[in-house]
């Protein structure tokens, strides 16, 4: 399984009363496939995860899984703050057809590193699905280690790391760790080019969910070696990633999405819609400056 490239962790619709909104989320998923995303993460952090319902949870990546048909993996959001909770909730994205598991650092609780390592072991040995680990520090309050990363890559069901932290220190550290069965994702669309030009197999983003195409390429870009052109892709995405950057995720990119016709803008609480104003005036233009790189043809 072939899991990297342009990656979009997906941001969850909601209609106006709050419910799941599965006919943008079809829509959402369709946009991505014509724009060339290779693969999508489904109810991850970008997507809510947390805020979803038992069934709810259960509603999306089943209509993901269908819409998407076996065209790109399907990856999904599998971690809690407690192992056993994560292996429960691995055993059920398997269940519904997932191809793998995105499993974050257990947040709030703050674990050691042998923690962290008897936690990913237990899952990727309990869970049914490959395992791609997620480090966030800022989110999490813990910080998964090159050291440890070197561990845990040699267990066969664990396939990646999705990394976070966008320093150039770290970039070196995990992009050392890369081999044919463990690759090295970005998760940061501010240093996605850097990580990719010093080996990562690819990105799992925010803004590909507005522009999909347009990331696609600098995937392409930068997954060649060809610095020049992955810089003139970077430079057109900057403004976007920036005003991204207004508010937390995925605040400002159901923002987005809904001046996409794609949702409403408003995520479930304690997070709040992002208000008018000249954060959000300045996504509504780096947005329209974008429309023809949002185009899949």
């Amino acid at each position: 399984m072939d899991i990297s490239g342009s990656i979009t962790a997906l941001a969850t619709p909601f209609a106006a009363d709050g419910s799941l909104d599965l006919d943008a989320f079809g829509r959402l998923l369709d946009q991505q496939l014509e724009g060339g995303t290779q693969a999508v993460v489904v109810a991850g952090s970008t997507g809510e995860s947390h805020f979803l319902e038992h069934d709810e949870y259960d509603r999306l990546l089943a209509f993901a899984v269908q819409r998407v048909g076996g065209r790109v993996p399907v990856v999904a959001g599998t971690g809690e703050a407690g192992t056993a909770k994560t292996i429960a909730t691995t055993r059920r994205a398997a269940a519904l057809g997932a191809d793998a598991a995105l499993v974050v650092a257990p947040f709030y609780v703050r674990p050691t590193q042998e923690g962290l390592r008897r936690h990913f072991l237990a899952v990727a040995d309990q869970g049914g699905l490959p395992v791609i680990l997620y480090n966030v520090p800022p989110r999490t309050g813990c910080d998964i280690s090159p050291e440890t990363l070197a561990v845990l890559r040699d267990h066969p069901g664990i396939i990646g790391v999705k990394e976070a932290r966008g320093d150039a220190e770290r970039i070196r550290a995990v992009a050392e760790l890369i081999r044919p069965d463990f690759v090295y994702l970005s998760g940061d669309d501010g240093s996605a080019p850097e990580a990719m030009l010093a080996g990562a197999a690819g990105t799992i983003s925010v803004v590909a969910n507005l522009v999909p195409k347009a990331f696609r390429e600098l995937c392409d870009a930068a997954r060649s070696g060809d610095a020049q052109r992955t810089r003139q892709a970077a430079e057109r995405l900057a403004p976007l990633i920036d005003a991204l950057n207004c508010a937390p995720n995925p605040i400002p990119v159901k923002a987005g999405l809904a001046a996409l016709g794609l949702g409403s803008a408003a995520p479930r609480l304690p997070l709040v819609e992002l208000e008018s104003g000249p954060a959000l005036a300045r996504l509504h233009e780096t947005l329209a400056a974008l429309a023809p790189l949002a185009s899949a043809a």
